[in-house]
Parts: C-alpha cells; structure tokens; sequence
C-alpha cells in the first residue's frame, strides 16, 4: 500500500506511539512489531543456530529513519546503530531532499564475482587463453551446481582470466561473474568456484589454491543522486561551505577516511538492521574509495546547481540480499524488510545508498554549519545521563545541564544527579 515517509513528531512519541505509527502507515499489524522488542526478539535458542559457542545476545538500538522518497517510492527505512544522531540526520537530510524530488538511484544489478588462484602454470599466457576458449563448458558446470539460481534468472554470466605478478611468482586468476539475483550470493559464487576449480587447473596445467568471492563487488554498483534544498539547508553559504568540505574529502586521504565513515553510519546501520553482512559491505565500499591512481577518496561528491541548489552523488557497491543469511534467520531483520516493503535485493540496495548519501549530507552540513558537536552531543548528553542513573523523570533536567555546563562526562552527571535529588540543582 502506499505511504508517506513524513511522519509528524515522530520523535517526540514513545518506543511503543512509534510503533502504532508504523502500523498506521505501513499498514503491518501491531504484532509485527513484537520481534523488536528484547523479550520477545532474537533468543539465545535462536542465536545458538546462527553462530557458534553462543553464550547470549547483544541488543542495539533500532530506529526509524523518516521522510526518504526513493525513485518516486515513500520508505520508512530501520537503522541499527549504537551511535547518536545518525537516525535524526539522515531523516533530517532526506526531507531536504523533498521539495526537489528526492533521491534518484540506479545500479548496474546483482554481479558477484568469484576468484580461483591458480598457481604452477608454466606458460601463464597461454592457459589464460586456453580457459577462456572453454568459457562456455565453464560457466555451464557452473550453472549445473545451482539450478534453482538458474530457474529465477540468475547463474554464471561470463569469466575473466588474470596473470598477476606477485612476490611468489605468477598467478593465472580466474573470475566468475554470476547473476546472483536477490542473494547477496557468496554462497552460490562459492559452491561454483569450488566446483570448476579442477576443470580450470586441469586446462591450465596447475594447482588451484584459493576459491572464494571477491568482496571487491565493483560489478554491483549503485548510484543514488539527489538535490538538497538551499533554503533548508540554511542557504547560500552552506551550500558553498559543504562544497568546500566535499573538495577537501576528495584531495585528503586523512579528510575522506572520516568522511566516509560518515557514509557508512548510515550504510551499514540499514544492512545490519536487515541482516546483511556489514562487513561484506564496508569492505566493499573502501576498497571502491580508491581510485584508479591507488588513492583513498571520497565516493560522494557535492556541487551547486544552476539555480543554487546542493547537488549531492554517490557511488557505491552495494552486496546485499533478501534471501539466506540471517535476512531470514533474524527475527528482528525479517521485521525490518517487512517495514521496508522491498522485494529485490536491488532495490533494498537502492535504499541503503540514499541512506548512507542522506547521512553524509546531514554530517557534512552540521560540519560546514553550527558544527558537529551540537546536535550530535545533545544525542550524547542523553546517552551519559542515563549511564550515571538519572530516571525518565529526571533525564531533562540532568542532559540541559551538561550541555548548559560543557561538560558532558558521566562523573559530572553523577554531580548533577547527586544536586537535583538534594534539592540543590539551579
């Protein structure tokens, strides 16, 4: 059903307001919801089928990123993250992006690759040509190892062949490139690997080695632009100021590892949330942050419309997936698609890259603008009150005071605490 991602004063309801929010707009029954809740969440029961030698559970928080428009389409997009103000920013940042359409997004589909290291070859240039001469025997053992991945439109597309030079000699590489549809696929590219990796030695005269993806997945790219208002943004200066600071993250190396951190507080809270591999992801998105000259950078990049409007971009591998993994395994992750309401893995990656585009725009401005630490120690001062103790009742009194003192650390909350439970606090 169709729904709106503005949902007034969404942060000012409770835990439990927010959830009859979401029923309302999503149109999911209430006891969908009950999977987010820590007593009735993931069990260590449960747990103990996912990983191994599990003793218990850790419980991050969830929240609810507002206001996203992607390709036309409303979505109300669950984060897990530990960290303050990275919910608030990228939902801030997305309703800048409202009035000019909001984010637009495209990708180049679900390509995995796999490797097989060869090793033992003795005439490298030739092998190379000798396998792909056998390509299409290749790819059809491939294919033969996971019909169901064919039968869904998927399977084994092409290979490539490498001769690398590396400090033990010379390795022939070879690349299987596979559909892997809504997988994130490291099963599937896995399972063909393994299975043509005689074949392939056997042309090659060598022994294969490693057999495994490549979670350099720069075959699965996703590209998400938008325009963010001038107006709401503060005007014609941030803009101006936010340019500056996407100039500085392109040339620094120091300047673009933070931020791209600022990127993944976003991606990698949407991924977690859905039961994705953060890792699989983040790996990806740094290695695609060096450029062709074997320097770190930016993948986001900011310019001024013609009509003075911030144009933000990004690019991005994005191997995620709605079947296998804990994307079904998860109680809570199969609630977070449910939210979501994607049904390809393409366009829940369509989503994750406006997140993470979102929350770059929402840290760059606070960085160009009032500075990061005033939103964002707010969000803190809250966390240290109720580390040092202060109850629902007192939690307002205590984080206005840290934040009127400048002096947020939790041995000066216990202070404060101690002031207002005496009666003392001015």
């Amino acid at each position: 059903m169709p729904i709106s991602s503005r949902i007034a004063g969404f942060k000012d309801l409770s835990p439990v307001e927010r959830r009859r929010a979401l029923s309302d707009r999503t149109g999911l029954d209430f006891s969908t919801f009950a999977s987010l809740d820590p007593t009735t969440g993931l069990s260590v029961e449960q747990a103990d089928h996912m990983v191994e030698n599990v003793v218990g559970v850790l419980g991050i928080p969830v929240g609810i990123a507002t206001n996203l428009v992607v390709n036309d389409r409303e979505y109300l997009v669950p984060m897990a993250t530990e960290e303050p103000s990275v919910v608030a920013a990228a939902s801030n940042a997305a309703r800048m992006t409202r009035p000019r359409g909001g984010f637009t997004v495209s990708h180049t589909g679900p390509v995995m690759q796999a490797q097989i290291q060869l090793l033992d070859v003795q005439d490298p240039e030739a092998a190379r040509l000798r396998i792909l001469e056998a390509r299409d025997d290749i790819l059809s053992l491939c294919n033969a190892q996971d019909p169901t991945l064919v039968r869904f439109g998927g399977g084994a597309r092409d290979l490539t062949v490498r001769v690398l030079s590396t400090r033990t000699g010379i390795h022939v590489v070879v690349h299987i490139v596979v559909d892997v549809r809504d997988a994130m696929g490291a099963n599937a590219v896995n399972t063909m690997a393994e299975a043509v990796a005689p074949r392939v030695a056997d042309i090659a005269g060598g022994r294969s080695l490693l057999r495994i993806l490549t979670n350099k997945a720069d075959l699965r790219i996703t590209r998400a632009r938008a325009v963010f208002d001038r107006d709401l943004l503060g005007g014609p200066e941030v803009v101006d100021n936010i340019i500056h600071a996407s100039a500085f993250a392109e040339a620094d190396p120091y300047r673009a590892a933070t931020h791209n951190k600022g990127i993944m507080n976003g991606i990698s809270a949407v991924v977690l949330a859905t039961g994705n591999d953060t890792r699989a992801v983040e790996a990806g998105c740094h290695s695609h942050a060096v450029g062709a000259d074997g320097r770190y950078t930016a993948l986001s990049h900011f310019e001024k419309t013609a009509d003075g409007h911030l144009s933000g971009t990004l690019e991005v591998p994005m191997a995620v997936g709605l079947v296998g993994g804990a994307t079904k395994a998860h109680p809570v992750a199969r609630t977070a698609i449910e939210i979501l309401g994607v049904t390809s893995s393409t366009e829940l990656a369509s989503v994750i890259a406006a997140v993470g585009l979102a929350q770059n725009l929402g840290a760059c401005r606070a960085l160009s603008a009032e500075g990061i630490q005033q939103g964002h120690m707010r969000l803190h001062a809250r966390t240290v009150a109720v580390t040092a103790g202060a109850t629902a009742d007192e939690l307002d009194d205590v984080v206005q005071r840290l934040i009127g003192d400048r002096s947020i650390r939790v041995e000066h909350a216990e202070l404060v605490l101690g002031e207002l439970r005496n009666g003392s606090l001015v």
